[in-house]
């Protein structure tokens, strides 16, 4: 992707689809997301906390769902992150981790 270049898109459902956000640092990439994609499962984020310097190790940051399924993450889990490129980073459990906002089609 070339600077400029839109953010590539996901349909999802009728009027709506997932636009993956601008790859940056991974903490930026969680502000304003509405999905998150861990290694290729799209869970919906219910609550998502952006980091900060008052944010310490154990501090939930992300709950999400896919169906029955629920999750919680800590900043832990995020600490050390790498990206390897559009958007999508590596965890050091080794999951692959994209955020991605909702956006309305008219």
């Amino acid at each position: 992707m070339k600077p400029g270049d839109a953010a590539p898109t996901i349909a999802f459902e009728m009027n709506t689809c997932i636009q993956a956000l601008p790859p940056r640092d991974l903490f930026e990439t969680m502000n304003g997301a509405d999905f998150v994609l861990i290694d290729d499962v799209l869970y919906e984020a219910n609550y998502l906390r952006v980091p900060d310097e008052f944010t310490v190790a154990d501090d939930v940051v992300l709950e999400a769902r896919h169906g029955p399924t629920e999750i919680d993450m800590t900043r832990a889990d995020f600490d050390g992150a790498v990206g390897v490129g559009e958007g999508v980073f590596r965890l050091k459990s080794g999951s692959l981790v994209r955020f991605l906002a909702a956006a309305v089609i008219h």
